[in-house]
């Protein structure tokens, strides 16, 4: 018994480490490779690691107007967010938190970080920050179910809402993502992937257009270490919509059991899987312009009904 605990400990203290060593350096892979397509120098690949740095070595500017939601906001949005990921399987198809909760948890957990960044936003009177917050909560509420729906699709084989589970039963049956439900699935979890991590066409993360901004409209008043805990929680939820987009619906190189060995095969196959992830969405992000803001719940609309073709065509095939 002791020694299960201490292994199940020791799991959760690496995937923890990976999920905050990971996160910065995939987005600066995401920056760099849009910067080669674009055919600039862009920065470099640890640029992120360097600008969390300076931030943490700031001082901060607190408005009079802010409250403690202000200042809660950062620790509640990167705790959940961690927490999150590691309902997730990530190097192994057993979670260390698979047991604590299944999808559900985790999109209740996101929606309580973003819930507390739309408060955030509001706290301090911005007109800027009242902006980005409805906004935010507009593309939740279309976001969110399709996500649900895409999920719960890849959920009935396993009959388990677990992500554990789900990964389990998907290893060594890979040909059965060619199933039209779950390539339905797919591409609408795909599409929600582009609009919670707010990259182009529903937003541009390198934005500095104040009418056009979503995410960076709410953390305007923002600085210092608090600004970097934001970021940094932003980069760590890329990196879990992206690992649960990969790893359950192609679950490649994920063992049964959580071991050293495993482990360490199950964190080179992720790297393959999420530079080939991150390719695939700088190319969308290339090869399209920022679409207004009044056009992107058509685009979430698309998803919806791609999560709910592939809910129905699992019960029907």
């Amino acid at each position: 018994m002791m020694a299960s605990l201490l292994a199940k400990g020791l799991a959760a203290s690496v995937q923890l480490l990976l999920l905050l060593a990971i996160a910065p350096l995939l987005s600066g892979a995401i920056k760099a490779l849009k910067a080669r397509l674009q055919i600039r120098r862009g920065p470099g690949i640890l640029q992120p690691y360097h600008d969390l740095y300076k931030l943490f070595r700031k001082g901060m500017v607190i408005p009079d107007t802010a409250s403690w939601i202000f200042t809660a906001t950062p620790f509640v949005l990167f705790t959940t967010t961690l927490i999150a990921g590691l309902m997730i399987p990530m190097v192994s198809a057993e979670a260390p938190l698979g047991l604590f909760g299944g999808v559900l948890a985790v999109v209740y957990l996101l929606g309580l970080g973003r819930f507390f960044l739309a408060l955030g936003g509001l706290d301090t009177g911005s007109s800027f920050g009242g902006l980005g917050s409805s906004r935010e909560m507009t593309i939740a509420a279309l976001a969110e179910p399709a996500m649900m729906l895409a999920i719960f699709t890849v959920a009935i084989g396993a009959n388990s809402t677990s992500l554990s589970e789900v990964a389990r039963m998907a290893i060594g049956d890979y040909w059965h993502f060619l199933a039209p439900a779950q390539m339905l699935a797919f591409a609408a979890l795909f599409l929600v992937l582009i609009a919670e991590t707010g990259r182009i066409p529903v937003d541009n993360p390198a934005t500095h257009l104040e009418l056009t901004m979503i995410h960076e409209a709410m953390i305007l008043e923002y600085s210092g270490p608090y600004l970097a805990l934001i970021e940094w929680g932003a980069s760590v939820k890329q990196l879990l919509l992206m690992t649960l987009l990969i790893n359950a619906f192609l679950p490649v190189g994920l063992d049964l059991e959580w071991s050293f060995k495993g482990a360490a095969a199950g964190l080179g196959y992720l790297l393959l899987k999420l530079l080939g992830l991150a390719a695939a969405i700088v190319l969308i992000e290339t090869t399209n312009a920022k679409m207004r803001f009044f056009r992107v719940p058509e685009l979430l609309a698309v998803a919806f009904t791609l999560a709910a073709l592939a809910l129905v065509s699992t019960f029907l095939f």
